[in-house]
């Protein structure tokens, strides 16, 4: 048996004797001459129209496309076709070859690193990638087949996808180039036909019906080639208990429960703890319930400049608790078992793990699925401090089983919850301490939004620390560094606001090679699916946003994703994500900051409109904040916004519409609003964006016209 290496060099000496034999006869090459003798001896012109294709191929030399055409007009359509396409695959296959022994070995040795990643990532979806240039080719076919030489690609799958991701557009060449040679008279008769602008207008619109295509294929593709090689080993059951097991009863568990009840598909809901997850036992509700109390009685305290005596205010903290749960409770019935078993949904209790990519063991009861949502979601970080595991500290997740309202309350973390917690129970009557590692709150948004924020609770008389390393714990006290200088704050309760992070423990993953980020995230597709595709991820174990209502939009993705893969696979929109800080002044943003626009080198316009002239918010007291509205240069497309101030999370709703829908300032000012409301802010901020491009020479004329209709004929002042 020939080596792959000999067999690779033989075709092509073979391949130049016949190239160099045929250029030597050039007046055997006319159209005319080549189909007289493809007619008179059809075996040995074809066989001698295949290997010089090969040698255009393999050795990367012009004129692939010319040949490919002159092949239908010789050969005929289907004949030309049967030809081009194996040559074609063949030659490229061998082109690989030639790159992979001549130069893979020195590549491989030079740029270990990157190759690295790049054979990972052939490995997991290269097929597709493939396929993808195979069927649009932004890149020449002669360099992908190098390309993809360097790398670890078996020879099989590279020859069986160069085969099938070429066939189409072979067809549509084959075919223009076998009515051009149907032309008999250089006349209108035999141009002006059907056949022929049909073919041109075939290789005209080709690329965009392939991209198309593309488009539309590329989430099912990858998602069955993904699983194609997941799912070797595995033993799928030849029936399932459920259509859809959800793992988590939280807001992306129980949306996904919700709707797949409701397109009648049975389903499965375990849950390890309480329904309705972090949002409402731990997170949400009753942090919003501590906010309101806290809002009472700051504004309170201040009654009086609107003219109204309430003397001094007292905080009964168990009362304020009390409050907390009572607002648990009432929405508890929302996400209750009863509900979703009501709806259809099987509701069951204890610990989930994955035996197989469609069995899961609950408390030891195996279950069968065809498909699984993991929606377990996530839980406090908890930094590596020392001497921590000798501290008695609190977490978003147990600051809700406090009885008695602390005394010295230290908040480690500068972000939402540790901001919304600081607020809260300053304005309790806590005296809270606020360290944050970085030099200002709310490192992500707009710095003059921090700003704001930072001067209203200092006002309140809650203690910031900027640029604080947290080195050492203790009972009542934590040690920082700040700049090489140590820092002590002695506390009475220690609250941890360091974010938060996936919950995936007791789930199996490592069993079934489904992996996590660095972060601890579920590793996802765009679709949501794991390495298995009929294994998703929805929520916070999956992020990259950690929010209740991004959970619920991510369900109803990989719910559909899930019941109707893999024939069908949308990609999550993340083109509009909005989120609030609940502090006051609220802080809502969507999209992109001036510092993400400027890091992804887009260009953009800043229009900004400050509350201080809002009607509304003079008239409540609370004229102070701005919403700050990003717009792509020269346009008045929607990137991004900021809203700080009173309503902020209601006002930014009308930007976040427009945004989904594609919707420009000009369609906002466009939009009637009541007054006097804060969602006019939006309408006014449109106004702004308007005003700075005002027509200055259209105005000029008008002047002109008005003075004119007037009957003045003096300048006017």
């Amino acid at each position: 048996m020939l080596s792959k290496r000999a067999i690779l060099l033989l075709t092509i000496a073979l391949a130049l004797l016949l190239g160099a034999f045929l250029l030597a006869q050039p007046e055997a090459l006319s159209p005319q001459r080549l189909r007289d003798i493809y007619q008179q001896q059809p075996l040995a012109s074809a066989a001698g129209y295949f290997a010089l294709y090969l040698l255009v191929a393999a050795l990367a030399l012009p004129g692939a496309a010319i040949m490919t055409m002159a092949g239908g007009a010789i050969f005929g359509f289907w004949t030309g076709l049967l030809l081009v396409s194996f040559a074609s695959s063949i030659g490229a296959t061998l082109a690989f070859l030639l790159a992979r022994t001549v130069a893979r070995d020195w590549v491989a040795k030079r740029f270990a690193g990157p190759l690295a990643k790049i054979n990972a990532g052939i490995e997991r979806e290269g097929a597709f990638y493939l396929f993808s240039l195979r069927l649009i080719p932004l890149i020449p076919f002669f360099a992908i087949n190098l390309a993809f030489g360097l790398t670890r690609m078996p020879t099989r799958t590279f020859y069986w996808v160069s085969q099938l991701g070429m066939l189409a557009g072979t067809a549509v060449f084959v075919n223009a180039g076998h009515q051009i040679g149907n032309i008999e008279q250089l006349n209108a008769a035999g141009i002006l036909t059907w056949q022929l602008w049909g073919a041109f207008a075939l290789l005209a619109i080709f690329p965009y019906l392939a991209r198309w295509l593309l488009r539309l294929l590329e989430l099912p593709l990858t998602g069955w080639w993904r699983g194609r090689r997941a799912y070797r080993g595995w033993s799928k059951p030849a029936a399932f208990d459920y259509n859809l097991l959800v793992i988590g009863a939280g807001s992306a568990g129980l949306v996904s429960a919700y709707i797949a009840a409701a397109l009648k598909a049975k389903v499965g809901l375990v849950e390890r703890y309480a329904m309705g997850g972090d949002c409402l036992n731990t997170g949400c509700v009753p942090s919003k319930a501590l906010l309101a109390a806290a809002k009472a009685a700051q504004h309170a305290r201040e009654a009086d400049r609107f003219g109204v005596r309430t003397g001094t205010v007292e905080v009964d903290f168990n009362a304020v608790m009390t409050h907390v749960r009572q607002a648990i409770r009432q929405i508890e019935p929302h996400d209750s078992v009863e509900r979703f078993e009501g709806l259809g949904v099987r509701c069951l209790q204890g610990d989930a793990t994955l035996t197989s990519p469609w069995t899961v063991s609950v408390d030891g009861r195996e279950i069968s699925a065809r498909a699984i949502i993991l929606a377990t979601g996530g839980r406090p970080h908890v930094p590596d401090i020392p001497g921590l595991d000798t501290v008695d500290f609190l977490t978003s997740d147990s600051v809700w089983s406090l009885s008695a309202l602390p005394r010295r309350l230290l908040v480690v973390g500068g972000g939402p919850i540790g901001c919304e917690l600081a607020q809260a129970f300053a304005r309790l009557g806590s005296e809270v301490t606020l360290a944050v590692r970085g030099e200002r709150l709310l490192p992500r948004e707009d710095t003059r939004a921090s700003a704001l924020l930072e001067a209203q609770m200092e006002a309140e008389g809650v203690r910031i620390l900027r640029g604080q390393q947290p080195t050492r714990a203790s009972a009542n006290a934590m040690q920082f560094d700040c700049g090489g200088s140590a820092n002590t704050v002695e506390f009475d309760r220690l609250l941890l606001a360091t974010g938060r992070e996936a919950a995936t423990d007791k789930l199996g993953l490592e069993a079934l090679g489904i992996t996590t980020d660095a972060r601890g995230f579920v590793q996802v597709d765009a679709a949501l699916r794991t390495r298995f595709p009929n294994i998703l991820a929805a929520g916070d174990v999956a992020g990259p946003y950690l929010f209740t209502h991004m959970a619920a939009h991510q369900a109803y993705y990989a719910c559909t994703n899930a019941l109707f893969g893999p024939l069908r696979a949308t990609p999550v929109d993340y083109s509009a994500v909005p989120w609030a800080t609940f502090t006051e002044p609220e802080v809502a943003r969507v999209g992109l900051s001036e510092a993400d626009a400027n890091a992804q080198g887009i260009a953009f316009e800043v229009t900004a409109y400050d509350l201080e002239d809002h009607d509304r918010a003079i008239a409540d007291g609370c004229a102070s904040g701005f919403v700050k509205v990003l717009t792509r240069a020269g346009s008045d497309r929607i990137l991004g916004a900021t809203i700080v101030g009173n309503g902020a999370s209601e006002i930014i709703g009308t930007l976040v519409f427009a945004m989904t829908h594609g919707m420009g300032l000009k369609k906002i000012m466009a939009t009637t609003h009541i007054y006097p409301t804060y969602a006019e802010a939006s309408k006014f901020a449109a106004g702004e964006w308007m005003k700075a491009r005002k027509p200055e020479r259209a105005l000029g004329l008008l002047q002109k016209y008005f003075r004119r209709v007037r009957g003045s004929t003096r300048q006017e002042g």
